[in-house]
């Protein structure tokens, strides 16, 4: 700047405070700053980096490269993705450096001085070095117990901010209808209601009061959107066939809910087409639906290389709906998707577009001002870096034990106790043989950082003993040779080797007393398919490999037999069902998994899950969810229609029951509200847990209505002999749905009101509330 500036220099200074000024509305400042903007600038702010870290923040030695920086960003950047898998993985201290270290340059070298926002993965933890890891989101659901989500994710949050992080890339509220999908164990379940419930309090978790005022909360992104989770064929990414009402009263469903009611700052769209509409070209679905209707105020993140994907993307899918990757960033840019992710690849086509006249630079506005308004909102401009030796990182993981241990003990589901097997109650002296080829491995699902503390199940059993009891192992067999979530390959076991394996299990299960078989799935036999050599879904859900044929011949032993399920998804388990006295679902528990599944074993936690998701009998009874239309499931030749285990389902090791059913008022308006109470006594031994749960079915209806909806829960303990009277509001919207007019409404007419402890008929009680 020279010494005797110009009057429209001083003007420019003059200008430059408002948006630099922090007392200023955020609004203001986005105008201003905006106004600043170049056509460069404000497209930089549309682009992102992940893999290209490695060749543009760093030099060949790992070190932050100023100089190399300075060539690939003089117009600065919109986000960086996952810091945290840098350099072969960055522990907090040196993320927290390298985020400053970012910050600087942004705000040091460029012409304005915006800093970036750091996104970072953490479906069920930060995934990061030295990180806690939670139960999978399937899991999670298992607890219906929201202020225990918002904890967790409170505490995700406070870790991702403390590292120089500020958008989570979660929740995830796919409804899951296909247990072949590989994704599954990422959702909340296949009940829109839950979904919303749990994605709400996940929300609140991670942003606080909105406001990001205490250096603690981040940005959370709801995905996919929308309507993921019903690929067609089971396959991920593939289109899905919905229609319209179907699409609005189940898969969009959660997201309403939770834009509306705790205004989640960013949406991720989708990979799927819907009406042969790949989500991220959709105006309908981003535009008319997510601002238009519902008044969504944030901004929408692109899925990973899902806008090169409109064009082409070979190792994954092309949808062809552009010509090239200047046109799918247009289509996705006029559809309202704000910024690419994860690397810079079509939205720098829009520099052109916008000169040549092809696209109107008001739109580029409009994308960019939404996401600038929450780097306003989140203090970046004021306070951009934080203090690496305030990370605490140590006290924070013993600290977050405590809760992923609650979380894990409140996850397992006890699916099947006869004659009381369990909890143990062992004599001294016994043995227990642990067989099975989860029994001693690190199993965390998708998604997972390196937490610093696992106990697998057999540790745990091993610990929990203390010596009281001799613990005999043996593999059984493998599912896979080694391998982790990220391999594209997967290695199958040599099938002779795992059947000299099976046999020595049953030598070692004929020395004990009782057999804890750990089996299910790994993060290679179940798993997110991102690419064609990537796999993940499966046609089949039995068991994978030869665990069936173990589970026989340890049966075939004659001893007492407790199967511990650890998978991310529902398996086919009818020979199971049948033939074992004892059976845990405990879904992927996290790193505290060795120690609450023994917890359960031995009684010192009462199982308390229930089933968020639906367990079919075989891949040939998919769909298979609880809240099904009354034409659905008439019936199948020679075979069963039933699921294994319903949706809600889930016992204790103690009783209780459910009386006096009753409605404060049996008779409403439609824009009226009214409560139904239920009396809840613990009829058992023990004090445990018990979630009652209420579904309602709208009798007679202009167009067809589900059998039942869940739409209301509430988890409480009770010790023995103790009782309590439950009360749900019903309110009017427990009641809407889409009609025959396409409106959001409630129909006048009879609702049945039922009440109980599962989805299925029988664990409920009906009432009938009659809407004027």
């Amino acid at each position: 700047m020279s010494e005797n500036p110009s009057p429209e220099v001083t003007l420019d200074q003059d200008r430059q405070e408002i948006y630099k000024n922090k007392s200023i509305p955020a609004a203001e400042r986005v105008a201003d700053l905006l106004s600043r903007m170049t056509i460069d600038e404000k497209i930089a702010q549309m682009l992102c980096i992940w893999q290209q870290k490695k060749s543009f923040l760093f030099d060949a030695d790992g070190r932050f490269d100023i100089i190399n920086m300075k060539v690939h960003f003089p117009h600065g950047l919109g986000q960086v993705a996952r810091l945290s898998d840098s350099n072969n993985g960055l522990d907090a201290v040196e993320m927290a450096e390298v985020a400053n270290e970012i910050q600087k340059f942004f705000i040091e070298e460029t012409r304005l001085g915006i800093p970036v926002i750091i996104h970072e993965e953490c479906l069920h933890g930060l995934v990061a070095k030295n990180t806690t890891s939670y139960p999978q989101p399937i899991g999670l659901a298992s607890t219906f117990n929201p202020d225990l989500i918002e904890e967790i994710y409170a505490a995700i949050s406070e870790d991702i901010r403390s590292r120089g992080a500020h958008q989570a890339l979660t929740p995830v509220l796919d409804v899951a209808r296909d247990a072949r999908w590989g994704r599954v164990e990422e959702t909340f379940g296949e009940d829109p209601y839950l979904i919303a419930q749990m994605g709400i309090a996940a929300v609140k978790g991670l942003q606080g009061d909105h406001t990001f005022n205490n250096n603690k909360r981040v940005m959370a992104t709801l995905k996919h959107f929308a309507a993921h989770g019903q690929p067609e064929s089971g396959t991920n990414c593939a289109p899905v066939n919905v229609s319209e009402r179907l699409l609005r009263d189940i898969f969009l469903y959660p997201f309403r809910e939770v834009i509306q009611k705790v205004k989640p700052a960013s949406v991720m769209a989708s990979y799927n087409e819907i009406d042969g509409v790949p989500s991220h070209a959709s105006r309908w679905l981003l535009r008319d639906i997510l601002r238009n209707e519902w008044r969504f105020e944030g901004f929408v993140v692109s899925d990973y290389f899902a806008i090169t994907e409109l064009f082409n993307r070979a190792e994954s899918v092309g949808h062809a709906v552009a010509t090239d990757k200047d046109e799918a960033a247009l289509l996705a840019a006029g559809a309202g998707v704000n910024i690419e992710l994860p690397d810079i690849d079509c939205n720098t086509g829009l520099v052109r577009l916008v000169n040549e006249g092809i696209v109107d630079e008001s739109l580029i506005d409009e994308l960019v001002s939404e996401m600038l308004r929450y780097k306003f909102s989140l203090g970046l401009f004021d306070e951009p870096y934080v203090d690496p030796h305030q990370t605490q990182n140590a006290v924070r993981l013993e600290k977050e034990r405590t809760i992923a241990l609650h979380a894990a003990h409140e996850t397992i589901t006890l699916l099947k106790n006869e004659n009381d097997l369990l909890p143990l109650a062992l004599k001294q002296g016994s043995t227990l043989a642990v067989i099975g080829p989860n029994a001693d491995r690190v199993l965390l699902g998708g998604y997972s950082g390196k937490p610093k503390y696992y106990t697998t199940v057999l540790q745990g059993i091993k610990a929990k003993a203390g010596g009281r009891f001799n613990i005999l192992y043996s593999e059984g067999c493998k599912n896979t040779i080694g391998g982790s979530w990220n391999e594209d390959q997967v290695i199958l076991p040599d099938p002779q080797e795992n059947k000299r394996s099976i046999k020595q299990a049953v030598a070692t299960a004929g020395k004990a007393d009782i057999v804890i078989l750990v089996i299910g799935d790994n993060e290679q036999t179940s798993r997110e398919a991102w690419s064609k050599v990537h796999l993940g879904d499966r046609a089949t859900l039995e068991l994978f490999g030869m665990q069936n044929e173990l589970v026989t011949a340890i049966v075939e032993t004659g001893k007492p037999v407790i199967v511990v399920l650890i998978n991310g998804r529902p398996n086919a388990i009818n020979y199971i069902k049948e033939h074992v006295p004892a059976i845990l679902e405990c879904w992927y528990l996290g790193q505290e998994t060795g120690q609450a599944v023994a917890d359960v074993l031995f009684g010192d936690f009462n199982p308390s899950g229930k089933l968020p998701i639906s367990i079919p009998r075989s891949a040939g009874h998919i769909p298979c969810f609880y809240n099904h239309k009354p034409s659905a499931l008439r019936g199948y030749l020679f075979d069963d229609h039933t699921p294994l285990y319903s949706f809600g389902y889930g016992l204790s090791y103690t009783k209780f029951s459910m009386d006096s059913v009753r409605l404060a008022k049996s008779t409403i308006e439609s824009t009226e509200s009214t409560k139904v109470f239920v009396n809840v006594k613990n009829t058992g031994k023990r004090g445990g847990h018990e979630v009652v749960q209420m579904y309602i079915r709208d009798l007679y209806s202009t167009v067809t209505r589900p059998v039942k909806e869940l739409r209301g829960f509430k988890k409480l303990y009770l010790e023995p002999g103790e009782e309590q009277t439950v009360a749900f509001t019903i309110a009017p919207e427990h009641l809407a749905f889409t009609d025959i007019n396409m409106e959001y409404t409630v129909e006048p007419g009879d609702f049945a009101i039922m009440v109980g402890s599962s989805s299925r008929d029988e664990d409920l009680t009906k009432v009938i509330l009659h809407v004027k």
